[in-house]
């Protein structure tokens, strides 16, 4: 019976029922694009995300061997991979205290103080200071002492009662690595080592 009447009304159904298909097979083929494009979109963030990890890596052994621009250079493309904007090296003899200045991913400004020294030497909480008066001279959000070494006692601790990120060689490494700038502000005055740690470090550059 229903075959009947479809053959009967075939004439005037037969568009609407081609419409129905095209639209249904227009909207599959739509989707399927757009899962497609979201994988490959997704994929590639991935892969520009590992290859700016690996393009970035150094050593800290090759770190220590770099000029003090160098590091300067090395401390912006870190920045950059990590989604930083507008990352340019302003050090030089009038850098008011900054080596690196640009915004973080989620849009606050930031000076960066850069400090290649030698891993036995320790940074002197007066450097954190005048990093942070360039902080306030630039109007800048957010302050980062990036050095190859460690931080004084006191150093470490004025960078942490002042809101100064302060990256020690440890957390160079782990930034070096694959993890974000960001990331390390959870560990901020930590991770400089217990006590074992500090005399195998004294045993190895003293």
């Amino acid at each position: 019976m229903g075959a009947v009447v479809l053959a009967a009304f075939w004439s005037a159904i037969w568009p609407y029922l081609l419409g129905a298909l095209l639209l249904g097979g227009a909207a599959g083929g739509g989707w399927w694009l757009w899962r497609t494009d979201r994988l490959l979109r997704g994929g590639d963030r991935r892969w520009r995300h590992d290859e700016a990890v690996r393009a970035g890596h150094r050593t800290l052994a090759q770190v220590d061997a770099m000029t003090g621009t160098e590091f300067e250079e090395f401390v912006v493309e870190l920045c950059r991979r990590d989604g930083c904007t507008d990352v340019r090296r302003v050090g030089g003899s009038h850098d008011n205290g900054a080596d690196v200045r640009g915004c973080l991913p989620d849009g606050r400004s930031m000076v960066i103080q850069c400090k290649r020294y030698a891993p036995r030497s320790r940074i002197p909480s007066r450097e954190v200071r005048d990093l942070l008066g360039a902080k306030v001279h630039f109007k800048a959000d957010v302050a980062v002492f990036v050095a190859t070494t460690y931080f004084s006692g006191p150093a470490e601790r004025f960078a942490a009662e002042n809101d100064v990120l302060a990256v020690h060689r440890d957390h160079l490494g782990l930034w070096n690595n694959g993890a974000s700038l960001l990331s390390l502000s959870a560990v901020n005055g930590l991770g400089q080592g217990d006590r074992r740690h500090r005399q195998r470090w004294k045993e190895t550059y003293e």
